[in-house]
């Protein structure tokens, strides 16, 4: 089985459905897609900032509830430069920001829950 792109239950957890809170989490793991994105390009054959760069990205990505991206990125940690790792961190990091985005827009996710 296949982990979910966004778990809202696990995220309901940490939010008790305040949109906002959540907003400011998506926000968030945005810019660590971003920021480690970036390193992971940027590690050439630097294994370390590789595995760092997967590692961080994939506790953010948990903490949000992303866990096709963490899973991905745990997969990616300990393969360097691998094409097959960085291209399903690439797909699944667009499938988290795509789900956020839906996540974000749903009806009556305009305000905290009460």
């Amino acid at each position: 089985m296949s982990a979910p792109v966004l778990d809202r239950e696990h995220l309901a957890r940490y939010t008790d459905g305040d949109a906002a809170l959540e907003a400011e989490l998506f926000s968030l793991l945005r810019g660590q897609i971003e920021a480690c994105s970036a390193r992971l390009t940027a590690a050439g054959d630097d294994a370390d900032a590789w595995r760092d760069a997967a590692h961080t990205l994939k506790g953010a990505a948990r903490g949000v509830g992303a866990m096709a991206l963490a899973d991905a990125c745990e997969a990616a940690e300990d393969k360097p430069q691998d094409e097959a790792a960085c291209a399903a961190v690439r797909a699944a990091a667009d499938a988290a920001v795509a789900a956020m985005d839906a996540a974000s827009s749903a009806p009556g996710r305009n305000k905290a829950a009460g």
